[in-house]
């Protein structure tokens, strides 16, 4: 008897063992998964466990669950009506979440202490020693947290694309979320479990990267495709200053972060305290949330790191505008993230020495510093800065001390006045306007830009092909072409070159493109090109040829082929 009870034994903890491989694609790819499968519930030999092993797959959340059950279905295999039950949708048999002794087999080898803990008594996690071993650590856990666990905040994040008005009479086509550039600013609490939904109301597939989420967030949000959301729960233990960004996967993350899709989350702290707090004996009298960010007139620009504009909370001099109004002597904190996404910001209000810093927004010792004239942040870092209004009445300039992006609209006022009327909260989100509101503004812009399609200025002062020169050469690079418009005299060979570099996965995930011809006197259509290929065709018929990239279909360029003396004067970019 005790010999069949070890046999037993170690087949429970050997089938223990082997359940993870299945579930877990970073360890064994899908279609090894789908082969075990077969292998162990289907068949003339299927395992003994074969149903238990069904009903834990199928409660999993494994996004690969229904893939594999389609592929032990659709096989010549014989399959057992049990199996069969689960995998077409019927629930575990009662009372059967876990195959039987599998929870008291693993049990039994661990320390007692563990043994005897509610969490052994549960349904065994695959991972529970961790979880058990990091409750036990003394610092924060990490953000993860069982399926089904109640939320204390919910936040949707819509992404799309679509046009926002920068101020100064510009116009922005790109990316956006919820409308604006940055999207909401979200707030929590150290500890808040956050049910976090992002949709996508694009025509591409979007996605999410969470920074404020210390756990795994690729695979519940990445790769959203058009019309579909997803919904996923974790707690936020870190208090800090975060970003969020759109982050489809592979080369669309920088590319739709270089367009637009990215926002601040905040997370406040409760089991430590803020220093000047604890001086002060209160809170703050004004809380800023403030995001630096630039954008783009070109992809080409945005690779090489050349903003077209750079401001605070999406509009050029927002804040010399609009100042932010407080009093003397109020307690002022600036919650400070530099999105990026490419220039370095050094953050300095004139006038004013920080009395305290918290690096990356967190005020645990280590983190924060007395004093200070300014702070530096490269793309993604961020800051909380405490400091007193002086008792003096005036403007106290808000800017980076790189000054080049200074003047490219990261300029703002605090306004301190006697008995102002404070703006106690300042939020990072974009400004917002309607649909009729938009129009009328796009109405009246002095310019308008986008990364990967024409703009305004392009449109009216495009590349000409200087006389006597037989060919153009067009860069594919930021998701867009380079030159977007070109006029050339008929007989130019056009030739089209690949510069984006990551040409790994497919379509809006890749940096693989192609040009094709959406309206034009003549058609022409390239091979997908992956980094350094080229494709190159002659335009012999006059007029406008318009093109596109079909992975990516925001890229958009134009070519006009006219005789040299119709051709339209502008100056070589």
């Amino acid at each position: 008897m005790t010999l069949v009870l070890s046999r037993r034994l170690t087949r429970l903890l050997s089938f223990a063992w082997l359940l993870p491989s299945l579930l877990a694609p970073v360890h064994a790819c899908e279609s090894c998964s789908q082969w075990m499968a077969l292998r162990l519930m289907a068949g003339d030999k299927p395992s003994a466990h074969a149903v238990e092993m069904a009903g834990l797959v199928k409660n999993s959340g494994w996004e690969g669950a229904q893939r594999m059950f389609a592929t032990i279905l659709g096989s010549t295999a014989a399959v057992s009506p049990a199996v069969a039950a689960v995998a077409k949708g019927a629930p575990n048999p009662p009372g059967r979440s876990t195959l039987p002794g599998v929870a008291a087999a693993t049990a039994a080898v661990r320390p007692a202490s563990t043994v005897s803990s509610p969490a052994a008594e549960s349904p065994a996690h695959p991972f529970q020693d961790i979880i058990d071993r990091d409750k036990r650590l003394g610092i924060w856990e990490t953000s993860y947290v069982p399926p089904g666990t109640p939320p204390d905040k919910k936040f949707t994040l819509v992404m799309q694309e679509g046009d926002v008005f920068l101020g100064n009479g510009v116009i922005y086509s790109g990316f956006n979320v919820n409308g604006t550039i940055p999207g909401p600013t979200l707030v929590a609490e150290e500890g808040d479990v956050i049910e976090l939904t992002a949709v996508n109301k694009g025509e591409i597939a979007h996605g999410m990267s969470i920074h404020a989420a210390y756990t795994q967030t690729s695979k519940y949000f990445g790769r959203i495709n058009a019309g579909q959301s997803k919904t996923h729960t974790f707690r936020v233990n870190h208090p800090g200053v975060y970003m969020y960004h759109c982050a489809p996967g592979g080369h669309a993350i920088p590319m739709h972060t270089l367009l637009g899709q990215y926002g601040i989350f905040v997370v406040k702290p409760k089991t430590v305290k803020f220093k000047m707090e604890e001086v002060m004996g209160r809170k703050p009298d004004i809380e800023i949330y403030l995001v630096q960010h630039e954008l783009f007139a070109s992809g080409k620009d945005a690779i090489e790191g050349r903003a077209a504009y750079v401001m605070f909370n999406g509009k050029l001099f927002r804040y010399a505008d609009s100042p932010i109004k407080a009093r003397p002597g109020d307690f002022v904190r600036v919650n400070f993230l530099n999105v990026g996404p490419n220039l370095t910001s050094t953050f300095h209000l004139v006038g004013i020495i920080w009395d305290y810093a918290y690096w990356q927004g967190n005020p645990t010792p280590g983190n924060t510093f007395t004093g200070g004239q300014s702070v530096i942040a490269g793309p993604s870092d961020s800051w909380v800065v405490d400091f007193r209004v002086p008792p003096d009445e005036g403007a106290y300039l808000m800017v980076t001390h790189a000054f080049g992006s200074a003047t490219r609209g990261a300029i703002g006022i605090l306004q301190a006045t006697k008995d102002a009327e404070r703006d106690a909260v300042v939020s990072a989100d974009g400004p917002s306007h309607t649909p009729e509101q938009l129009e009328a503004l796009k109405a009246k812009a002095v310019r308008i830009i986008s990364p990967s399609s024409p703009g305004s200025e392009e449109l009216a002062n495009p590349y000409v092909l200087p006389p006597g020169v037989k060919k153009l050469r067009i860069q594919i690079i930021g998701n867009s072409y380079w030159p977007k418009v070109a006029v050339v005299p008929p007989g130019t060979t056009v030739e089209w070159v690949n510069e984006d570099v990551f040409t790994f996965y497919s379509g809006e995930f890749a940096g693989i493109h192609d040009v094709v011809t959406s309206k034009g006197p003549q058609d022409f259509a390239s091979p997908m090109l992956g980094h350094g290929e080229k494709f190159s065709t002659v335009l012999t018929k006059k007029g406008e040829y318009q093109y596109y990239c079909t992975p990516h279909p925001y890229m958009e360029a134009i070519i006009r082929v006219a005789d040299p003396n119709d051709a339209v004067a502008a100056v070589s970019p």
